[in-house]
């Protein structure tokens, strides 16, 4: 195999570097399946990663990238074969083995799930581990009763990759979803995905009563802190709450009265999920959770495009998906 082009972290001082650099497949992590790039996504974690925050990338050299989906080149686990259309993410994939930033990516056979029938590459790295969050956060809310019809479903963050994908799939599947954002400028992107109303982040009156007029039947929240608690007093009986992000903050201070008398459910959204739970979701996102404008939600890149992407990410100025095109 020639050498190929990857996006490598390498410890810094204060922060790691990050460079394009040419390598050979006998540089990359160690695993059972060799799979050639198509695509990889660009998710708020390589963003925090590439910055060493939070120290989430503890050995180097490092390729980044959380997700990616490609085609396998070899396989020693029969359960791949040579051209197979494939997804990875999550079990340490660009944070303790090397991840998507490259042309080839070397992985075990267990983290591999095999493309599901009538989903593109492009829109499956579109998706990536953002739109497993959505899926998940709604098949799980779904589990507990939540259905069209129920009452309005709240997206916070709305402009944020797994919210604008979380709107195109609920407002697909028939729900109402009102959607909250920091950014005015951004109404018509988020009317266009299928939200049936926007709501300035700064126009919400938080209250400080333990419980708020009830106002929806599910949320899906990437902000916590005061807007997580905020959730919690504002939701309808049995309404349902998924939080699955901290970008305003980790506490959550709320009392138990939504809980014990409207009978609130607050679900734990973990994208790091077994095997069996993957295949339902990425099953439901190629079927009814199977997102409508993708186009307008992805913004594609190439390698050399990803400091600029993890600078947005960081600033709060980007919109949607990030995709890092591979191949030519």
């Amino acid at each position: 195999m020639n050498r190929f082009s990857a996006f490598r972290l390498f410890q810094g001082g204060e922060r790691p570097v990050g460079r394009l650099v040419e390598m050979s497949a006998d540089e990359l992590s160690e695993g059972n399946v060799l799979i050639k790039t198509g695509f990889a996504s660009v998710n708020y974690k390589d963003a925090l990663a590439a910055h060493g925050i939070n120290k989430i990338i503890r050995s180097f050299p490092r390729i980044g990238g959380i997700d990616l989906a490609g085609w396998v080149v070899s396989s020693s686990d029969p359960r791949f074969k040579d051209g197979d259309e494939v997804i990875v993410h999550g079990f340490g994939t660009g944070i303790e083995t090397d991840g998507g930033y490259a042309q080839y990516a070397r992985v075990s056979a267990d983290w591999v799930l095999r493309l599901p029938a009538g989903l593109a590459l492009i829109d499956a790295a579109s998706c990536g581990v953002a739109g497993y969050t959505a899926a998940l956060a709604i098949h799980l809310m779904e589990l507990n009763g939540l259905a069209p019809g129920a009452g309005k479903v709240l997206v916070n963050g709305a402009t944020g990759g797994v919210a604008s994908i979380a709107i195109d799939m609920l407002a697909g599947r028939g729900y109402v979803v009102t959607a909250v954002t920091g950014k005015a400028s951004e109404r018509d992107y988020l009317l266009r995905l299928g939200a049936t109303e926007v709501i300035e982040r700064s126009s919400l009156d938080l209250g400080k009563r333990p419980l708020e007029k009830p106002l929806w039947a599910g949320a899906l929240d990437s902000v916590g802190g005061e807007a997580l608690a905020w959730l919690t007093r504002t939701m309808q009986a049995d309404g349902l709450i998924a939080a699955f992000g901290n970008a305003g903050g980790m506490e959550l201070n709320t009392t138990v009265l939504p809980f014990i008398l409207r009978g609130v459910r607050l679900l734990g959204i973990n994208a790091n999920s077994p095997m069996a739970l993957r295949k339902t979701i990425w099953n439901r996102i190629a079927g009814d959770l199977r997102p409508r404008h993708l186009d307008a939600i992805r913004n594609e890149i190439g390698l050399e495009g990803l400091q600029r992407a993890f600078e947005r990410l960081i600033q709060g100025s980007s919109r949607g998906r990030t995709v890092v095109k591979l191949q030519d």
